[in-house]
């Protein structure tokens, strides 16, 4: 195992096979072992700094109702809010004499928040702080849409994959979301010029150490800027709510990769 190890930190790849014998192999030894890998090429690129961001919900309105999400449409009991554009600048003012630099507006896909309301938040932030780097979450829009946001100043996109396999991916959302369709805006926000964010959910309802594998090999296809991999987690008023949560031990083991 030590062995796939190596062999990660020298060529930054492994086989599908490789990657599932040493998750499904994996010590607390071995983790040391990864962990060390990675503090090397951390500090060699990073030093020891940290970089903080000043992330602004800023409305949990959406049209989606994926199954694990406690925003889901459906979801009846959660207190909705919506926070105007003028709280939105006053949160970035507030971010801004507290020293961040990185200001990620995120939301659910509220349609009160249409493509012209973001674009028109974009320049009234960007204009204001200007050295400030912009990150929008707000999901799946059209390729023009994602071209509008990066012409009027956004820098960055988040938008988690969750599954990179179709099959896994159906049960998680609603029969109108697409694998494909997710995976083919991140293509296009990369190809747009985007620093890009994708991700998953470690311990997701029927995830599989192959479905982690691909999930892996999908985002060394992609290459995205930035990656968020985070333990499921299941909210009391979704229909996961009686599933397992994921691993936190086996969510840092993934990080480490």
């Amino acid at each position: 195992m030590k062995e796939l190890i190596d062999k990660l930190a020298e060529t930054q790849s492994l086989t599908k096979d490789e990657i599932v014998l040493l998750l499904d192999n994996r010590t607390a030894l071995l983790s040391e072992y990864l962990f060390e890998k990675s503090r090397e090429v951390r500090e060699k690129y990073y030093g020891k700094d940290v970089y903080i961001r000043g992330l602004i919900e800023f409305t949990n309105y959406c049209k989606n109702d994926c199954f694990y999400c406690g925003i889901r449409k459906s979801n009846k009991n959660t207190c909705r809010y919506r926070l105007t554009p003028e709280e939105i600048i006053e949160c970035c003012q507030m971010g801004y004499d507290l020293g961040f630099r990185t200001f990620v507006l995120q939301g659910g896909e509220d349609s009160e928040y249409s493509d012209m309301k973001i674009i028109e938040l974009i320049w009234s932030i960007k204009e204001k702080y200007s050295d400030c780097a912009l990150t929008l979450s707000v999901g799946e829009r059209t390729y023009e849409t994602y071209a509008a946001f990066l012409g009027a100043g956004a820098d960055r996109y988040l938008l988690r994959h969750e599954t990179a396999n179709p099959t896994h991916y159906h049960p998680l959302h609603p029969p109108k979301m697409s694998c494909e369709e997710r995976k083919k805006n991140l293509h296009n926000l990369k190809k747009l010029g985007f620093q890009t964010g994708a991700g998953f959910m470690v311990g997701s309802p029927w995830q599989t150490t192959e479905y982690i594998a691909e999930d892996l090999l999908f985002l060394k296809d992609l290459q995205p800027e930035m990656v968020g991999i985070g333990p499921f987690l299941p909210h009391h008023d979704t229909p996961f709510a009686k599933m397992e949560k994921g691993s936190l031990e086996l969510t840092l083991f993934l990080l480490g990769m």
